[in-house]
């Protein structure tokens, strides 16, 4: 067999030359492709040999989100640092072309983030300092307003009493604040430690941008393979960059219309219903869920009528969810369609492994894979054609 070979390869040598070739050579090359080659034997795997490579795969999966729960203090800034920088990325290509070298261009992206965020801190640190110190009165108020409703539905057997003794009487409710208190301090520090990592990952994500572009695309060794990198990365940043700002004005259109409607409708803090609104906006499904319940309990806590109490939930309910299903697709178009049955599957995901940041993070980590699912499978669009 490799005297075989060889006369083939000595073969196309003298083919490609322009020599003439003997009839004896000739001979040998029409022998030599007439010899019977070793046939190809393909392996059959048996049902142990599936069993035994899908439990593999089970076991890095486990592994891998075993690593992702245990390394959450640090993963959670870090990933939320690189979402954050990849929606700024529209920005920081403006700024650059402005002439804004790429250190200076970080340094003013990340200061504005750190400057929103002490705005929005300082803005509601009064709003939530007043509502921890009435907590216990609105418990109590809370409590003495719902029970004539709870105790017409009989299957649930709550009556006065229930709150007078027990674990969930106003005594225990105030006795356990003080262990809620103890776990939020318990908490603050690594709190503190994950916003600096995710000033310091924000910066130098910023900063080595570009760099760090380059340096994924060049792993890549023939050109198809870059092209499909430098498409899957804009496609990213593009996705990103434009969900969240089209998301933000809608969004913050709704904190202000949230805030005249718990102003019209006597809530307290209504600038506190507002960003509230806005913010958990960005969370769909279980965003508006809470939202719409948590205004539902403060109307009937303010108002003496069910109905009045009831009147800024439905109202809140109502422009969201004309919002999400008339503005929101017809700004954003049928670019960004993700099912809903995934995105709530992503929602309960990330929040069972990272909590409310997790949740926060469900939707751009869905569009990141949305994006790079589609532009790896570009060949199966429909592709304009160019006039001949």
């Amino acid at each position: 067999m490799g005297i075989a070979n060889g006369i083939k390869k000595q073969a196309k040598k003298i083919a490609i030359g322009e020599r003439r070739t003997s009839a004896w050579a000739e001979t040998l090359t029409a022998a030599a492709e007439e010899m019977p080659q070793a046939p190809a034997h393909r392996v059959e795997k048996d049902g142990l040999d599936i069993s035994m490579a899908w439990a593999v795969i089970g076991i890095f999966l486990m592994l891998g989100l075993a690593a992702l729960y245990q390394m959450s203090l640090i993963l959670i800034p870090v990933t939320l640092a690189v979402v954050v920088g990849m929606i700024l990325g529209m920005a920081a290509e403006k700024l650059s072309r402005l002439g804004v070298p790429r250190v200076t261009n970080a340094v003013i992206l990340s200061s504005a983030v750190a400057l929103v965020i002490f705005i929005v801190v300082s803005s509601l640190a009064g709003p939530l300092t007043t509502l921890a110190n009435e907590a216990p009165a609105f418990i109590e108020k809370t409590i003495t307003r719902i029970i004539p409703y709870l105790e017409r539905i009989r299957w649930l057997h709550i009556t006065a009493e229930t709150f007078q003794s027990g674990p969930t009487s106003i005594n225990a409710l105030l006795e356990n604040t003080g262990s809620v208190l103890h776990v939020v301090t318990a908490n603050l520090t690594p709190a503190l430690v994950q916003t600096l990592i995710f000033f310091a990952a924000l910066l130098l994500f910023l900063s080595g941008r570009v760099h760090l572009r380059k340096t994924i695309i060049m792993t890549f060794r023939t050109r198809q393979q870059r092209l499909a990198a430098i498409r899957v990365i804009s496609s990213v940043e593009q996705v990103l960059g434009f969900y969240f700002a089209t998301a933000s004005i809608i969004y913050a259109a709704l904190g202000v219309m949230m805030t005249v409607i718990a102003w019209a409708g006597g809530l307290s803090a209504p600038v506190l219903w507002g960003f509230f609104a806005f913010l958990s906006s960005f969370i769909p499904y279980l965003g508006i869920t809470v939202m719409t319940l948590s205004v539902a309990v403060a109307g009937i806590i303010t108002h003496d009528g069910i109905v009045a109490g009831l009147l800024p939930a439905a109202a809140f309910f109502t422009i969201h969810l004309a919002m999400e299903n008339l503005i929101f697709p017809a700004v954003m178009g049928r670019r960004l369609e993700i099912n809903p049955f995934l995105i709530f599957i992503a929602i309960i995901f990330w929040t069972w492994l990272w909590g409310a940041v997790g949740a926060m993070l469900a939707l751009p980590l869905s569009l990141i894979v949305m994006a790079i699912v589609d532009e790896l499978f570009i060949e199966e669009k429909v592709q304009p054609q160019l006039p001949k």
